[in-house]
């Protein structure tokens, strides 16, 4: 019987706002895969209590990938799928934890799947931007999953939450999310009430599985401003599944043409999909990975409290 260890090295992650705790948990590491990192969650991400953050990155040994990456959110629900996260994960595997990348290109494995990451002069020893292939949208309404009728792709799904009937598109990239493109006219996405409405969206019963939500300006053809609301955590400063679900679904509204900039609170993402004519094809997504700091868990926040009951 092992003893898992009440002092647990991580390292505070960030990619365009979103932050993240990376936990390393490949070979030698693999014992703080006995933490139940879910049940750890919420108190390790409290931005009061805690280190403060959106979730926790654990990297695992995989066959088949060079590592595999284990999103868990704030509150402890799987986080599926998340490309800030990916980013940020790519510059640990190669700055820290001494993978080559075949040529430019690193695939790890994801709930969504193993997805090729490309880094740019690795060699120098600093990886700052990333570029990863998040793989083909899913617009199938069983595949996101929202209870709709019709096939997809779902470009207008009524979803009343106390302001009448709005119209989103449905989109997943390994996890689900509702798009809303509100006229800038009328209103911009930084004036909207995300947080009051944001929860009720979420856990709509035309959502099984619950869902990301995200509200979007249109600028221009090549620029989408947006803010979301993340499925088990709430308000973020951005979110890279959610960039490429705005993408996807602003170019099959014919709103944006194949390359453009999501503009979110914690910074821009480059987002190229060329699938109009056919969705098979991958959304590109290229943005910044940064290191903030590094420190231990201890056993304040790694020992749960004792799940008493009354005699």
């Amino acid at each position: 019987m092992t003893t898992r260890p009440l002092r647990v090295p991580f390292l505070k992650v960030q990619g365009a706002g979103n932050d993240f705790v990376l936990i390393d948990a490949i070979g030698p590491n693999a014992d703080r895969l006995e933490h139940d990192w879910s049940a750890l969650a919420p108190r390790i991400c409290d931005r009061h209590l805690g280190v403060g953050a959106d979730g926790i990155l654990i990297a695992q040994d995989t066959a088949a990938a060079a590592a595999r990456m284990v999103i868990v959110n704030s509150d402890g629900s799987d986080g599926e799928m998340c490309g800030n996260g990916l980013r940020c994960f790519t510059k640990y595997l190669v700055e820290r934890a001494g993978m080559r990348p075949d040529g430019n290109t690193l695939s790890i494995e994801t709930g969504a799947g193993v997805l090729d990451a490309y880094v740019v002069d690795w060699e120098l020893g600093n990886v700052d931007i990333v570029t990863v292939d998040m793989g083909p949208a899913h617009l199938d309404p069983e595949r996101i999953p929202v209870r709709h009728e019709g096939p997809g792709p779902v470009l207008k799904h009524p979803i009343e939450f106390g302001l009448g009937a709005v119209d989103f598109t449905c989109v997943s990239m390994g996890n689900p999310h509702a798009v809303w493109f509100m006229d800038s006219e009328l209103e911009d996405v930084d004036d909207f009430a995300l947080d009051a409405y944001g929860p009720i969206i979420e856990t709509n019963p035309d959502f099984p599985k619950k869902t990301n939500v995200e509200i979007v300006n249109v600028i221009s053809p090549t620029q989408l401003k947006m803010r979301v609301w993340e499925r088990g955590v709430g308000l973020t400063q951005a979110c890279g599944t959610g960039a490429c679900a705005v993408m996807v679904a602003a170019r099959l509204r014919g709103l944006v043409e194949e390359e453009a900039t999501v503009s979110m609170p914690g910074g821009d993402v480059d987002i190229r999909w060329q699938g109009r004519e056919d969705p098979s094809e991958s959304v590109f997504m290229t943005g910044e990975a940064r290191f903030s700091f590094e420190g231990v868990l201890d056993h304040n926040l790694l020992t749960l409290p004792d799940k008493r009951t009354d005699d």
